[in-house]
C-alpha cells in the first residue's frame, strides 16, 4: 500500500556564532559554521524518516559583521536533496511519494539579488549582525516619543535585529545594490524568499514571495493589514518594488524546476520559530513553546488578538495556515545567545571538545559555585533591548574551574528564559503552568532540569525534537491542492512528552535568579556606537595615522620644492 510523505526541505540556518563578532581585538576566523538540515516526514504518523545535515561556512569580514554566501546556501540545498533522495532509495521509499516541500528559515537575515542573472549582489546579512547600530540610533531620533508608529504597526522595536535596517545599509553602502535598484533589477528577500525564487526557476520565472511570518520580521510589514506599509517603507527609504509578494504560510507557491524533486510543489513557508510553534501544536490561545538553538525563542499564541507587550516582548505573526484562513499572533521573547555560548566555550576557550561534553562537566560539580555568566555577545535582546551590553563572567574565586563555568553557561540559558517568561506572564496575565520545549539543546538533561528549577514549573519535551522541521512539513502537507496532512484538532494525535519537575525549593530559585539580575546590570553600558558603518574602512578613521600620513606628504612636497626638483 502506497504511503504519502510530506517532505520537509528545511533551510533552518543554525548560526554557530562566536563571541568575537562583538568583542574587539580578538582573533577572527572566516570559516565558522552553521547547519542546513533536511528532514523527511510521514504525513500520516509524523514519523521522521530521514535526516541530512551539512555545515556551511560563515564569514566575519569586520568586527560585529556576520555574513553568509547565498549561493553556497542554495548549492547546499540541492546537495541535501540529492543525498536525501539517495537515502530514501536505500530505505526502499519511492521518492514519488514525496508530495510537498516546506521551507523554514531564520527570519531576519537579508539578501538582495539580481532578478535578470540570479546572482546575489552582496552576501546575506545575518540576523545577529551589528553593523547597523548607528543607523538605528539616527532613525530613532526621527520617531516622535509619543507616536512610535514603527512599533505600533510592526510590533517590533527599532533594532539591528530586523531586516529593514540591514537593507538600508546595503542600499547606502553597496554600489552593486544601488545600481540594480536604479535599473529595476534588484529583488529583496529573507532566506525563504531567496530559496523559493531560486528553486521555482530563478531568473527564468522564479516566484518572488514570502509568507506572513517572515514578512512580519522585516519592520516593513503592517501586522494589522497584512501588507507592506507605505509609511514604513518611506521612513526607511526602501523602494517597495523590490519587496516580495506576501502569501499565507500554507499554499502552493510554485513547483521545483530542477533536481531530483522536479515538479514537487513548494507549499509551506514559516519562519523557524513559527514553525516550531506549529510543530509543537500550540494552536490554542495561551499555549507557548521555547526553542533552544543558537538563540532562545519563547513564543506564546495570543490567538487572533494582536497583543502588545509592556515588558519588552515582541508582537509577531504566529502563522496563517491557508489563503482563506485567519491570521494568528504571538508574543515573543528573543534571546540572542543560547546554544552559541556552548560553542564559544568549545571553539574560543577550548574547555570542551564537543558541545555534548558540557553536560559531563556541569554534572561533575552540580553548581556554579557563585559564578554567573551573562553571554551578551551581541548586546541584550528581550526584555532589555540594550545594544551596549557585552558578555561578562563574574563571581569568580580561586576555586572556580572550568566545570563551574560550564555550569554557569547552562544556567545563563535558563535565567534568560526565566526573564522572558516573567515578562510574558505579566503581559498575558495568566502564568504558564508548564513550558513546552524543543531544539537541539533539549537533549541536555542537566539543562532541562536546571530550567525546571529556575522557572519553578514543569518543563515538557516532545519525544520527537525536530519540531521546527515538523511544523514546516505540516504547513506544506496541509496546503490546498496537496491535502496529505490535516491540521484539524480532532486529527492531531497526542505527542509523547518527557517531563522535568522542579527539584529545589522556591526560595533558592529566587535567590539564584536575583543574583543573576545583578550580573545582567553589570553587563550594560560597555560599548558605544562606532563612528563608521561604511563598507570600506578608511585609514583616516585613526586620527594619529591620518595626521602622520598628511604631514609626511607635506614634508615630501616641501623637500622636493627646496631641492629644486621638478
Amino acid at each position: 500500500m502506497c504511503q504519502h510523505y510530506a517532505e520537509l526541505f528545511f533551510s533552518y540556518l543554525n548560526l554557530f556564532l562566536q563571541v568575537f563578532i562583538a568583542l574587539p581585538h580578538q582573533k577572527r576566523t572566516p570559516e565558522l559554521r552553521h547547519d542546513l538540515r533536511l528532514e523527511v516526514f510521514n504525513s500520516k504518523t509524523a514519523e521522521l524518516l530521514s535526516h541530512h545535515q551539512v555545515e556551511i561556512k560563515q564569514e566575519f569580514p569586520r568586527e560585529g559583521w556576520v555574513e553568509q554566501d547565498p549561493k553556497e546556501i542554495l548549492q547546499s540545498v540541492y546537495e541535501c536533496i540529492e543525498k536525501t533522495c539517495e537515502k530514501l532509495g536505500q530505505l526502499n521509499i519511492d521518492i514519488s511519494n514525496i508530495k510537498a516541500i516546506g521551507v523554514s528559515n531564520q527570519r531576519e537575515t537579508t539578501v538582495v539579488w539580481d532578478k535578470l542573472t540570479g546572482e546575489p549582489l552582496y552576501n546575506a546579512v545575518v540576523w545577529l549582525d551589528l553593523r547597523t547600530q548607528s543607523t538605528v540610533e539616527s532613525l530613532s531620533k526621527r520617531i516622535p516619543g509619543n507616536n512610535n508608529f514603527v512599533k505600533s504597526k510592526t510590533g517590533l522595536p527599532l533594532s539591528t535585529y530586523f531586516s529593514a535596517v540591514k537593507l538600508r545599509w546595503l542600499l547606502d553602502n553597496v554600489r552593486k545594490v544601488q545600481k540594480a535598484v536604479e535599473e529595476d533589477r534588484a529583488l529583496f528577500g529573507t532566506i525563504d524568499s531567496w530559496l523559493i525564487w531560486s528553486l521555482t526557476g530563478g531568473a527564468s520565472g522564479g516566484v518572488h514571495c514570502t509568507d506572513v511570518t517572515n514578512a512580519s520580521r522585516t519592520m516593513l510589514f503592517n501586522i494589522h493589514s497584512l501588507e507592506w506599509d507605505k509609511e514604513l517603507c518611506e521612513f526607511f527609504e526602501i523602494p517597495m518594488k523590490i519587496l516580495p509578494n506576501v502569501r499565507s504560510s500554507s499554499e502552493i507557491y510554485g513547483l521545483m524546476k530542477a533536481g531530483a524533486l522536479e515538479g514537487v510543489p513548494i507549499s509551506g513557508c514559516l519562519g523557524d520559530q513559527s514553525a516550531a510553534l506549529v510543530g509543537q501544536m500550540c494552536f490554542q490561545d495561551g499555549q507557548a513553546k521555547n526553542t533552544y538553538g543558537t538563540g532562545c525563542f519563547l513564543l506564546c499564541n495570543t490567538g487572533r488578538k494582536c497583543v502588545f507587550s509592556e515588558h519588552g516582548l515582541l508582537t509577531t505573526v504566529a502563522y496563517k495556515l491557508g489563503r482563506d484562513k485567519p491570521v494568528y499572533y504571538a508574543l515573543e521573547g528573543s534571546v540572542a545567545i543560547a546554544g552559541a555560548v556552548i560553542r564559544w566555550l568549545r571553539d574560543n576557550l577550548g574547555i570542551i571538545k564537543s558541545s555534548e561534553e558540557i553536560e559531563k562537566l556541569a554534572k561533575e560539580v552540580g553548581t556554579s559555585y557563585g559564578c554567573y555568566f551573562v553571554p551578551a555577545f551581541s548586546g541584550l535582546y528581550a526584555p532589555y533591548w540594550e545594544p551596549s551590553a557585552r558578555g561578562i563572567i563574574c563571581g569568580l574565586t580561586q576555586f572556580t574551574n572550568k566545570c563551574h563555568i560550564a555550569f554557569a553557561a547552562l544556567e545563563a540559558v535558563c535565567f534568560q528564559t526565566r526573564e522572558i517568561l516573567d515578562a510574558m506572564n505579566r503581559d498575558c496575565g495568566i502564568p504558564l503552568s508548564h513550558l513546552q520545549v524543543d531544539g537541539g539543546m533539549t537533549n541536555n538533561k542537566i539543562l532541562m532540569q536546571l530550567q525546571a528549577d529556575i522557572l519553578y514549573i514543569p518543563v515538557v519535551k516532545p519525544s520527537m525534537p525536530e519540531t521546527t522541521a515538523l511544523g514546516a512539513a505540516m504547513a506544506a502537507g496541509a496546503a490546498e491542492g496537496v491535502g496529505v496532512w490535516s491540521l484539524e484538532p480532532e486529527d492531531l494525535s497526542a505527542v509523547t512528552m518527557e517531563r522535568f519537575e522542579p527539584q529545589i525549593n522556591a526560595e533558592e530559585s529566587e535567590i539564584r535568579y536575583s543574583t543573576w539580575k545583578k550580573a545582567v546590570m553589570k553587563s550594560m553600558g560597555w560599548v558605544t556606537t562606532q563612528s563608521s558603518e561604511s563598507g570600506d574602512p578608511s585609514i583616516f578613521c585613526s586620527l594619529p595615522l591620518g595626521f602622520f600620513i598628511v604631514s609626511s606628504v607635506v614634508m615630501l612636497i616641501g623637500a622636493r620644492y627646496l631641492s629644486g626638483m621638478p
